[in-house]
């Protein structure tokens, strides 16, 4: 048996969250935290609420709660790619607190990259986007057709994620995660992401296994963190996949590819 990765079993129960440092690029307010249990200590991210930025698309201070409710979908469905993550009062109030992973820069390299345009691999990699980098040079958005992607692909699709960039991308030890998930669950189709290189392919066993694992079982875990409607429209993408069996292709309808793509 593999053993679980250590942001896969992290005991996030109570006791001292201390506020050590802020990651300024978030677009919402995230601090990096230590959380003291009588166990030992666990770096943190917390995100509290009320550093929401209120969004028109999606109801206000409700995205922490989104954060924890696509750790469940993981954790029911067995894709294991979102750090355990919780919600809690902390310091600075209500939010939603997630087990700190050490990303190792050339791993995630591997595995989605910015290159220029005239070295796009031939083979084992997807283009997800051309456009102009510094100097005006033309680079590519890539991505590696690497089977625990083809996975986070379907669990994003599963979940409605609208901001899958490349830097939402991370891997430690071997193993890769997504982080960032606020933007996800809406009812409506929002679905943006990186990862379009499997669009129309058919879905792999383990990735089917793990949809239906979330169709029977997530509901009654999501009930406290999402509207019955957003719900609803979760089982709806479920069953889409399950009876269809194919990763979806871009609608068109909405834009399909997140802004930066890193």
């Amino acid at each position: 048996m593999t053993e679980l990765h250590p942001a896969l079993c992290a005991q996030l129960v109570e006791g001292e969250l201390a506020i050590t440092g802020r990651l300024m690029q978030a677009s919402n307010a995230t601090f990096l935290t230590e959380l003291s249990t009588r166990s030992g200590t666990q770096a943190c991210v917390y995100k509290p609420v009320q550093g929401e930025r209120p969004l028109w698309d999606f109801p206000h201070r409700t995205l922490g709660l989104r954060e924890v409710a696509a750790y469940e979908v993981s954790r029911i469905g067995g894709f294991d790619c979102v750090p355990v993550t919780v919600f809690v009062d902390g310091p600075l109030g209500p939010g939603s607190l997630q087990a700190w992973v050490d990303s190792e820069e050339q791993a995630v390299e591997a595995l989605v990259d910015v290159v220029p345009l005239g070295d796009v691999p031939a083979e084992g990699w997807f283009t997800c986007v051309e456009g102009l980098g510094p100097g005006d040079l033309p680079v590519a958005v890539i991505h590696a057709d690497h089977p625990d992607l083809r996975s986070m692909a379907a669990f994003d699709v599963l979940i409605n994620n609208a901001d899958r960039k490349g830097g939402h991308i991370l891997a430690s030890v071997g193993h890769v995660f997504g982080v960032d998930h606020g933007v996800s669950f809406h009812t409506d189709n929002k679905l943006r992401t990186v990862l379009w290189g499997w669009a129309g392919q058919p879905l792999a066993e383990r990735d089917l296994a793990a949809v239906g694992r979330v169709r029977e079982g997530a509901a009654d875990a999501l009930t406290e963190l999402l509207s019955e409607l957003e719900i609803e429209a979760l089982q709806r993408r479920a069953d889409r996949l399950l009876q269809h069996g194919r990763m979806p292709k871009a609608r068109g309808e909405w834009p399909s590819i997140p802004w930066p793509p890193f």
